[in-house]
């Protein structure tokens, strides 16, 4: 059996641990839709890699008081609020609208690390002792399975974004096919719809993802702020501001009136991005090309391929789903 492990160790640094592997060997399993196996835990599928990550990230992270999570399920805006919210907490170190702002040199997903994606993946113990506070992290997992402690004793606060379910899975479709472009090319949208209504896809069945961070923001407002994307595209002003807020780091009348919560909307806005030379080349960590992180950015483009038979599916499950926890989106 592998040694104990400690807590916390180097950039990259690989851990033996039987426990984790024992774990994932006992779970349920089913062939992916595009390549190796995906397994059932905590009610949720996920892909050998993300669930190994995902292990090793309950076993090992802590989380501080002033940390902020932000929770997506895949193709909800993750790349966007990534960028609201490195530019919103760290809007004193990094003045909007200097010319050496990080965000107009790196993707947002090298300056936000996601859980299960880079930072615990291969079996990856981080160092993150010299990470400045309020350190920011995100995750596509259910962020309260990820980690008891965000429930049960810990100040951090979750800042959940979706978004809706036929946007969702039209650009997850495409994401897949630029992703994995050999493989996905041998499965067909159908099959990709029916695995995404089953809940067979890696993450898990996105209604329930939503449900469960809207429960826990009624039960806990102070700790979980749900949003959707469509409320944040109708307001970006007020929800920067409210999301400020939230994470208590408000803006001040002043910052206000000098422009800086418009300024952090320009900034991050999908235009703006997407059209930054660093998001049009280069590739992260993991080998993700930086310009499949923007494709359109819109509502309702789900339009021009969902059928009405998929969009009357969707709409039925998510009628089901929401209405007995007076959920709309």
């Amino acid at each position: 059996m592998a040694a104990t492990v400690p807590a916390s160790g180097g950039e990259g640094e690989v851990v033996g641990n039987q426990e984790i592997e024992s774990l994932i060997e006992s779970l349920p399993k089913l062939p992916f839709l595009v390549e190796g196996h995906i397994y059932k835990y905590d009610g949720f599928w996920y892909i050998e890699d993300h669930l190994r990550a995902v292990l090793s990230c309950k076993k090992h992270f802590r989380f501080e008081d002033s940390d902020i999570l932000l929770a997506t399920f895949p193709k909800c805006g993750t790349t966007w609020l990534m960028a609201i919210l490195y530019a919103i907490i760290n809007r004193h170190r990094y003045p909007i609208g200097s010319e050496d702002h990080p965000l107009l040199t790196n993707n947002p997903h090298s300056l936000v690390r996601n859980f299960e994606l880079n930072l615990y993946n291969k079996n990856a113990i981080p160092d993150l002792s010299n990470m400045p506070a309020p350190r920011l992290f995100a995750t596509h997992a259910p962020a309260l399975s990820l980690c008891d402690e965000v429930k049960n004793n810990s100040g951090c606060k979750v800042v959940y974004v979706c978004r809706n379910p036929k946007d969702s899975v039209v650009s997850f479709w495409h994401f897949l096919g630029k992703l994995k472009p050999e493989a996905a090319s041998r499965l067909s949208f159908d099959e990709f719809f029916d695995s995404f209504c089953s809940g067979v896809i890696t993450f898990g069945l996105f209604w329930d993802h939503v449900v469960d961070h809207w429960k826990a923001s009624l039960s806990m407002p102070e700790k979980v702020m749900f949003l959707s994307y469509e409320q944040i595209i109708e307001q970006p002003d007020h929800y920067v501001k409210k999301m400020a807020e939230f994470m208590g780091c408000p803006f001040s009348s002043v910052e206000e009136d000098e422009g800086v919560v418009n300024g952090i909307v320009k900034m991050c806005s999908f235009s703006h991005l997407s059209q930054l030379e660093v998001n049009k080349s280069g590739r992260t960590q993991n080998g993700v090309r930086h310009d499949s992180f923007f494709r359109r950015g819109v509502v309702g483009d789900s339009k021009n391929l969902l059928s009405s038979e998929m969009i009357n599916k969707i709409d039925r499950i998510t009628e089901e789903k929401f209405s007995p926890h007076g959920l709309t989106i």
